[in-house]
Formats: structure tokens, sequence, C-alpha cells
């Protein structure tokens, strides 16, 4: 058994990953955004009902939601919470943010019409637990519409690259595995469909590669 000091410890490096983290969200990647805007709008402006949003960061995604859709936002890192409240006050948006992980959402089962992700997977320690319970929450019918990193192809020199980073670029990306496969997990988790578009965004070549699309759960 650890010691209590050990495991204070821990808990104060994990909560000073996740201030620094909050900075650099906070600090945003104005190029980026508006590179995806066009595609994001595409994927989140028809959504309607209730949305569950896992790791929502700062918030950079509230805008693009329609009027009427009860937003429901799992942020697990504290210190993004002034921004996302701040961010829903600018927008004059509702919000019910909360502090569940993606893997153990505390929402009831069939009782969401989306769940939305982006630049999540990548990061979450257990991809698997997180598409099942996306699955428990999600309506028959319902769609997991995701934005996320991907590997390059097998045997390329950039998927090298992309193992070999992967300790070190998950140490200070909050967790992010540039080499993680989401459009295998997602086929893995047993969506009734899944559809996904490859292209390549304005980020270092490590995590250009991505994918965008959306899985549909049974009906």
């Amino acid at each position: 058994m650890g010691s209590p000091g050990a495991a204070s410890s821990t808990a104060a490096r994990g909560s000073l990953r996740q201030r620094l983290f909050a900075r650099l969200l906070a600090a945003g990647n104005d190029a980026y955004e508006a590179a995806m805007r066009g595609r994001k709008e595409a994927l989140l402006g028809p959504l309607r009902g209730t949305v569950a949003e896992i790791g929502p960061g700062t918030g950079v995604n509230l805008r693009l939601f329609a009027p009427g859709v009860r937003w429901i936002g799992l942020e697990p890192n504290p210190f993004l919470h002034d921004a996302l409240h701040d961010e829903a006050h600018r927008l004059g948006r509702d919000i019910d943010l909360r502090a569940e992980a993606a893997q153990a959402t505390g929402l009831p089962d069939a009782s969401v019409d989306a769940v939305v992700a982006t630049l999540v997977l990548c990061s979450v320690p257990d991809v698997d637990a997180v598409l099942a319970e996306t699955l428990r929450v999600l309506r028959p019918g319902g769609r997991f519409v995701f934005v996320e990193h991907a590997p390059a192809p097998a045997g390329t020199l950039r998927r090298h690259a992309q193992n070999a980073v992967r300790p070190l670029w998950q140490l200070v990306a909050d967790g992010c595995r540039p080499n993680r496969d989401p459009l295998a997990a997602l086929h893995r988790a047993g969506f009734a469909d899944v559809r996904a578009e490859a292209f390549e965004a304005p980020l270092p070549a490590i995590v250009r590669p991505h994918l965008a699309g959306v899985a549909t759960k049974a009906g």
C-alpha cells in the first residue's frame, strides 16, 4: 500500500499538469480553429436535442451548436471550468457543466441524442471504455460525432516518428497518443455505422493526420 505522502505527491503532479494544460488551451490555436470551422459547423450545427460533449476544454465548440441544443459538458479538468462558463456567458448559452470523466459520465442509459468529441480519444486512458460508455448513454439512432488525431499509414516515416515520440508527447500534451487509431476503436465498439473522412490539419507533422465523422448507434 502506498503512503499518504506518495498519494499526495501524485495528486499534486496531476493537478500541476491539469493547470499547465488549461493554460495552454486558454492560449488557443486560432489558426487551427479557423481551418476547422467549416468542418466542425457541418458536423455540429445539425445536432438537436440533448448533446453531451466530452472534454470540451475551453468551450471552443459552444458557438457551433444550434441555440435549442441542451448542452452537457463533461470536463474532468477543473481548471478549465471558469473558461467554459465565461464562454457560455459570452454566447448567452445555458450549459450543464460536470466534472465526470468520459468513461464514467454518470448520465442515464439512452439519455442523449449525440455525443461529441474533438481531439479527445487520443488522450483518454481507455478508449474502449469511453466508447462503451458513449453507446450506453446514446439513444437508439444517436450519433457520436468526432474530430480526432489519426495515425499515419503503417510503415511510413511519419508513423515511425509518431511511435517514437509517443511517450514524450503523451507527457507534455495531457496524455495525447499521436499513434492511437480512433477508427479501429470505433469499429471495435459496435456502432451500427461508422463514416469518417481523413484529412490533414494545420498542426505539427506528428499530429497533422486527422479523422472526422459520425458513428451511429443501432436504432
